[in-house]
């Protein structure tokens, strides 16, 4: 049985650090980038490692492939594979521009193409019938009423969601102050049927705080607090999600949902970019593949010729 949990040896651990020290401070990936980053690298250091090589330095391309070929004779989906071979690249080329190495080991590497992945989206009734779910005035169903109707306004990552504070919610201007991956800051607008969720959530939302359960300053600031009176967790949201929708539904459904509707409506793609907090407009443009998916769905189902 396959597992990534293999720890670097020690010769490695120095230029591991650094590089991903360099990806976090310049590139400004997110914490759990990083962490799957290190998993893969770690498990590679110790594949070099007990073949006899005492570190980065030490790496030839052949070493490499071998490595690559042995993940391909395991159990791993081609994304997996892609990702640990680029981070392997990454560190080779970070090694060649510190002046570590002369050459880049992985220059002649190949692997798999991961394939297209079409993002899950919810159809507008679908969507309707989910934000009508919690009924009732009490805490529990409003608070489950204003996350819905915020994930599918604002299209947040629900790492994002559960990560909101009271202040950053401007009912005013009708904005969400959003501090998305690599700590980068965006502005969101919001529905005016959220900002009323939010509005309704928060009169009641100091009914689970206990002031003598020694909350946190994080947990009385969280915009969206459990049963306990703590911030939220991205659990939390999957368990409401689950308990709300019809069928199963995952977090980031509403987000691709979010997004596909902006762009079946005529949205420019450079602004639900924005929106979404991408640094690359081509992980914008995977949800317009989406749209004309629908509208060649809807020429055949109508056109007599079709």
């Amino acid at each position: 049985m396959r597992s990534d949990s293999s720890r670097a040896p020690a010769p490695f651990v120095s230029d591991t650090e650094s590089f991903l020290a360099y990806l976090g401070l310049e590139r400004g990936l997110s914490a759990n980038t990083l962490a799957a980053y290190r998993r893969d690298l770690d498990q590679a250091a110790s594949f070099f490692h007990h073949r006899g090589v005492s570190g980065w330095n030490a790496v030839t391309p052949d070493l490499a492939g071998e490595w690559i070929r042995s993940l391909g004779a395991a159990d791993y989906r081609n994304t997996s594979l892609s990702r640990k071979l680029s981070a392997l690249r990454m560190l080779a080329r970070h090694l060649v521009r510190e002046h570590r190495r002369d050459d880049d080991f992985t220059a002649l590497l190949t692997g798999p193409r991961p394939g297209r992945r079409i993002p899950r989206t919810l159809p507008a009734g679908d969507v309707a019938k989910l934000m009508e779910a919690p009924t009732g005035g009490g805490a529990l169903a409003l608070r489950d009423r204003a996350i819905l109707e915020l994930f599918y306004s604002s299209g947040l990552r629900v790492s994002e969601l559960v990560a909101l504070r009271l202040q950053q919610v401007d009912a005013a201007e009708g904005l969400v102050r959003v501090l998305g991956k690599g700590s980068k800051e965006r502005i969101v607008p919001v529905s005016d049927p959220t900002l009323a969720a939010v509005k309704a959530w928060r009169a009641v939302r100091s009914e689970l705080i206990d002031n003598d359960s020694g909350d946190t300053k994080a947990d009385i600031e969280a915009l969206f607090l459990n049963q306990r009176g703590r911030r939220l967790g991205s659990r939390d949201v999957r368990r409401i999600l689950d308990d709300r929708s019809l069928a199963p539904t995952h977090p980031h459904a509403l987000r691709h949902t979010f997004a596909t509707h902006l762009l079946d409506n005529g949205a420019d793609l450079r602004v639900v970019q924005e929106l979404l907090g991408h640094g690359n407009v081509a992980t914008t443009q995977r949800y317009t593949h989406v749209s004309k998916e629908r509208l060649r769905s809807a020429y055949r189902a109508s056109h007599p010729r079709a």
